[in-house]
């Protein structure tokens, strides 16, 4: 009977004692088995080719965190001062129709004296009549007005929603009554002017995950050190995974808090059954909803110093919001190099003439300039840029290319909190979160199961579960920028 070597492991009958490759083990035949006798040089740690990972950080630099024990946040933000009206309409040499919102009434009062605009040409003039507001749409009201050095205002008359009105004063013969007794007499009752109530909200959401890993798996050693962002080392891989799984999920915290969105009326989201208040607002979309947006900064027609013209419109639309002095911005790559070639060519031919001088920067006409700015002024404003590597990071947003940064006003907000029932101070962008003596939900972590120290039940893993409550609260969102890309 011949000899059976079907089981046999790579065995091979010769003639004569002769060493042949084929009856050896070899680590490039495919299988990559350590089963041979020439041990590889072996790099136990892993390359960290992509650098710190994490993108946690932003939220940290320009806001705060604070416990909330409800289930919504509401604050209340202050509307303007002065009286004006856009869109208006010269509807005769004597009289403006005004737009007026749903339920509410022209605060042009009889007296007020008011400077009406169209483009560049401009008049002035003394309320003498107020009709109360027609139904709409559109809802107006009329506004009947003497003209200051001219006899009317034939020279605007015509123009179709296209002036503009504002309230600068008012002006009462002698001897006469107060303002009220001039009212016109379909506007009775309507005599002083009540400011807005301007009220905001946003509710919290629950995240979460887990990590799960069975008993024999975490107990048998690998042959690769684990090294991860938060300082986990060792030879168990299921410590990599865990710690990652963490990593990712605080990663999450901060990105739920600029990505989040409401479900609104017509959303497809239903967390269960009856329940159709999904989601939340977050960073960008508090500034869509309420703030500024800002196209194509210094596009492919403005590089370098054609960029100031950009930021310059920038600056004067933060004049007409709160005037924050001081703010930062958190840009994209491209965006941020289009902010350094901006101020650089302000500063263009420093190394000939010696004539313009980068200040605080501390270059010198002898030495290597640095282009790379982290901070400037222009008008009565100070910046400080710095990288957002989320809008760079190539799984995030990154990866879209839509989102090219945010100007974020710094410092603090008044605003009044409906649950202390008194005027507070914020930062313009802070984190709510449910806490109470009972269960802080800030960043809950628990495990159970029957390995790892837990003893929770018959299952044999352990399980590792992470959880938070929170959203952001977007104060005066008026004062933010959000820079987008269309093309």
């Amino acid at each position: 009977m011949g000899l059976d070597i079907t089981n046999a492991p790579g065995l091979l009958p010769h003639q004569k004692k002769v060493t042949l490759s084929e009856n050896y083990l070899s680590f490039t035949d495919g299988t990559q088995t350590f089963a041979q006798q020439y041990l590889p040089e072996l790099y136990e740690a892993e390359v960290e080719r992509f650098g710190n990972r994490t993108l946690q950080g932003f939220l940290r630099m320009v806001g705060a965190e604070m416990p909330m024990t409800s289930d919504q946040v509401i604050w209340s933000e202050q509307n303007r001062l002065h009286i004006s009206y856009d869109g208006c309409t010269i509807a005769s040499n004597t009289t403006i129709t005004v737009p007026v919102e749903a339920g509410k009434q022209c605060v042009i009062r009889v007296g007020s004296t008011i400077v009406i605009s169209e483009g560049l040409v401009t008049l002035k003039g003394r309320v003498s009549g107020v009709a109360a507001a027609v139904a709409g749409p559109p809802r107006t009201a009329t506004v009947t007005v003497e003209t200051y050095k001219v006899a009317n205002m034939a020279s605007l008359a015509g123009v179709a929603s296209a002036a503009k009105v504002f309230v600068y004063g008012s002006e009462f013969a002698k001897g006469s009554q107060g303002m009220e007794t001039f009212q016109n007499a379909a506007q009775a009752g309507v005599t002083a002017v009540q400011p807005d109530f301007k009220q905001f909200n946003n509710k919290p959401i629950i995240l979460k995950d887990f990590y799960e890993v069975s008993g024999s798996d975490a107990s048998q050693i690998g042959w690769v050190e684990v090294a991860t962002e938060d300082g986990t080392s060792g030879y168990l891989w299921y410590l990599k995974a865990e710690s990652e799984t963490r990593l990712r999920f605080e990663d999450y915290l901060e990105m739920s808090m600029v990505e989040a969105e409401n479900n609104g009326a017509n959303g497809g989201v239903a967390l269960a059954t009856g329940v159709t208040d999904a989601g939340s607002e977050g960073l960008f979309a508090a500034i869509e909803a309420r703030g500024n947006i800002y196209n194509d900064f210094a596009g492919a027609a403005a590089p370098g110093s054609g960029a100031l013209g950009d930021f310059d419109a920038i600056l004067k639309q933060l004049d007409k919001q709160g005037a924050i002095e001081e703010n930062m911005l958190f840009l994209s790559r491209a965006t941020a190099l289009d902010f350094d070639d901006m101020i650089a060519a302000m500063n263009g031919g420093y190394a000939s003439t010696g004539a313009a001088s980068y200040g605080l920067f501390n270059n010198e006409e002898d030495m290597a300039l640095n282009f790379g700015f982290s901070g400037f002024r222009r008008g009565s404003y100070d910046f400080y840029k710095t990288d957002w590597k989320y809008l760079n990071d190539a799984s995030t947003r990154g990866l879209t290319g839509d989102i090219d940064g945010v100007l974020i006003p710094a410092g603090t907000s008044t605003v009044y909190d409906q649950m202390l029932g008194q005027n507070i101070r914020r930062p313009f962008l802070h984190v709510r979160y449910r806490a109470s003596e009972a269960d802080d939900r800030r960043m809950k972590s628990w495990v159970t199961g029957s390995v790892g120290g837990a003893y929770t039940s018959g299952l044999d893993a352990m399980q590792v579960h992470f959880l938070s409550e929170r959203c952001l609260c977007v104060q005066g969102a008026n004062n933010f920028v959000l820079f987008k890309s269309t093309i």
